[in-house]
This record gives structure tokens, sequence and C-alpha cells, in this order.
């Protein structure tokens, strides 16, 4: 029953899903005679599915998502104890003879063998499900990154299993630090979960959009901006639930830690000199306590009569 209702959310989310819905609702309320209502549920019909069909609004509705975490270069990255590569992306240049990593600035296993030949990290994770799996390694080859430094996991179905499964492996080879390689969009999620899981990941993000050019690549409608609307509300839901699920869950010593190593690498310089003279100023404290208590012992109250 859940894995049903759940099928269904997702179907939902698909603009002209929810526009249908929508337009059978507004048919039944004509029904009733209640005019204004079934115009007003049927005009949002149709409006939500042109709407987010109009590239323009998907970029803008996307890049919400995807200025969060900048792209960086692969020199700029900080060394890690892995790379770990998240499935989904397009494999289409795998029937090309030539190949050149720079040439793929869209592909998430380009990125991923960019950081490695940059030498950020000495293994690449690749994590998919059972049947892109083989696609990744297959691709990372192709890339120049020897097998000897792959690791592949099979297993992951989704986001959270992409986290578990590479937290279980962090735990077993004493990785502390990755660089987590994936789509823009999919970055907010994907690294919530991650450090969920106790990881501390850095984020590599992937860009998948392409500057526009001319007013109909912009405002024109069409099916594939419908598509990538889709996938950004998908993010947006999940990464909602995923924050419902948060708030009830305990913090892990791991991801209270993550988070204080981030904020005090994020701070200013001013802020970290007054956070070390704090801390300066409690060992002072701690240590005159300490010695006034060996030279002046604490005397113990007398019973009354005594």
């Amino acid at each position: 029953m859940l894995s049903l209702l759940q099928d269904l959310l997702l179907a939902l989310i698909y603009p002209p899903m929810l526009s249908l819905c929508l337009l059978v609702c507004g048919g039944l309320v004509l029904l009733l005679r209640w005019r204004r209502s079934a115009a007003a549920i049927m005009v949002f019909a149709v409006a939500w599915s042109l709407v987010w069909s109009i590239p323009q609004a998907s970029d803008w509705l996307r890049g919400r998502l995807e200025s969060r975490h900048p792209t960086v270069a692969e020199a700029a990255l900080p060394e890690a104890d892995a790379i770990v590569v998240l499935g989904g992306g397009y494999y289409g240049w795998l029937k090309r003879r030539n190949v050149d990593p720079e040439q793929l600035k869209g592909s998430r296993l380009a990125a991923g063998a960019r950081a490695w030949q940059a030498r950020r990290a000495p293994v690449v994770v690749l994590s998919g499900d059972g049947s892109e799996a083989p696609k990744m390694a297959a691709g990372i080859a192709r890339l120049g990154v020897p097998a000897s430094a792959v690791v592949l996991d099979d297993r992951s179905r989704s986001t959270r299993d992409n986290a578990r499964f590479t937290a279980v492996l962090a735990e077993r080879r004493g990785m502390e630090r990755i660089l987590l390689v994936t789509s823009a969009l999919h970055m907010p999620r994907a690294l919530r979960a991650f450090r969920n899981a106790g990881l501390d990941a850095v984020p590599v993000p992937v860009p998948e959009t392409s500057p526009r050019v001319g007013w109909r690549e912009r405002w024109l409608p069409s099916r594939r901006a419908l598509w990538r609307s889709s996938r950004a509300l998908k993010e947006y839901v999940a990464l909602a639930a995923l924050h419902l699920t948060d708030e009830r869950r305990p913090r892990t010593r791991s991801s209270h830690r993550v988070d204080t190593a981030e904020s005090g690498a994020n701070a200013g310089p001013e802020k970290r000199r007054t956070s070390q003279e704090s801390v300066s100023l409690r060992s002072a404290t701690v240590c005159i306590g300490r010695g006034t208590a060996r030279f002046f012992p604490r005397q113990r109250p007398t019973a009354a009569g005594s």
C-alpha cells in the first residue's frame, strides 16, 4: 500500500498527469453546477502544464536548486579518500570512438575521472543499480581510470541506498572524506542524505543547463522543458520529505562533527580568531581553577554541635 501511494505521488509530480487529474476534478465540480469553481480548477490545470513547459520557467525552477552548490574546478577541490560518483547520468557518448573527459562537461563520470586525474583521491566509487553499474564501469575505464582504482556498488536503487552503502564501504576501508559527484540539481538532496549517513562529503556538482540563445529557445514551450521541470519538482518534493524525516531523527555525533567542521571552514578570519580566543580563555580559567583548588583546598562543612 505504501509503495502504491509513493508511485501515485511520483506520477502526480509530472505536470501533465496532475493537470489531467485536475481536469477530471473540474468536470466533477461542474456536474455539481459550481461553474466558477470548475472553471478556476480547469484554468489552473491547463496553466500548470503550460508554464512548466516554457524553458525559461523550467530553468528558473531548476536554478533555485542548482545554484546552492556552484561548480568548482578539479584543481581547487580538497584531497579526499574517495570520489563517489552517483548513477543517473547520460551514457550516449559511450558509442563514440574517441572520448575526452574535458569535452564532457555535463557527465558525472567525466567529472569523477577529472577529479581522479587531478589526484584528488586514489579511489573512485561508482554507485548505481545492477543495470547501470556495468555502464558506469565501462565508461570510467574509457575515460582513463584503471580498474584497480574503481570500486563498484551495484546495489543502490535510490539516493538513500547510495548514502547507506557508501557509509558501510567507508567504515570498512577507513575513509573519512569523500568527494560526492552528481548533478547540480540532485546535489542538495544527495549531500544531505550522505551527511545524514555520517559521511564528510564535499560537493562536486555537475551542471546540466546550457545557455539558451534567442527568444524561441527561452520562451517556446517544449516537451523537454516539461520533462526538466518534472525532475526539478521531484527534487523539491523529495527534499521536503527528507527535511521532515530529519526533524524527527536525532542528530548523530558524526553528522554534528561534519556540520561543525563545515561551519569552522566557512567562518571568516575574525570569527575564527574570536573562537580561538574564547577557547584559550576557557582553558586558562580551568587551569587557574585547578591551581586555586590545589593551594586552597575547599573546607568541608561540619555538622552542627561538633
